[in-house]
C-alpha cells in the first residue's frame, strides 16, 4: 500500500515538512507517478512496532507505584 506526504505524517504523527525533508535525504523510499510522492507503507513497520513499545513501556513505568524511601526520618 502507498501513502501520499500528507498521510504518511499522520501515520507518522509527524510534519508534512520534515516528511518532504526525508525524501529529499533520501532517508524514505518514494516512487514519484510524475505528479506526487508515493511512499511504501511498510517500510515504517518496525518503527511502529518501536513506538508501541515504547509507549507500552511508558505505561508500565508510570503505573509502578513509587517505593517509600527508608531513609526519610519523620520530622514532626
Amino acid at each position: 500500500m502507498y501513502l501520499t506526504i500528507k498521510e504518511t505524517a499522520e501515520l507518522l504523527s509527524l510534519n508534512e515538512d520534515y516528511i518532504e525533508n526525508l525524501i529529499l535525504q533520501n532517508k524514505i523510499r518514494v516512487v514519484h507517478d510524475g505528479e506526487q510522492y508515493l511512499i511504501y507503507k511498510e517500510q515504517f513497520n518496525h518503527h511502529l512496532e518501536q513506538v508501541e513499545k515504547a509507549k507500552k513501556l511508558l505505561e508500565e513505568l508510570n503505573s509502578e507505584p513509587i517505593p517509600e524511601d527508608i531513609d526519610v526520618k519523620d520530622e514532626d
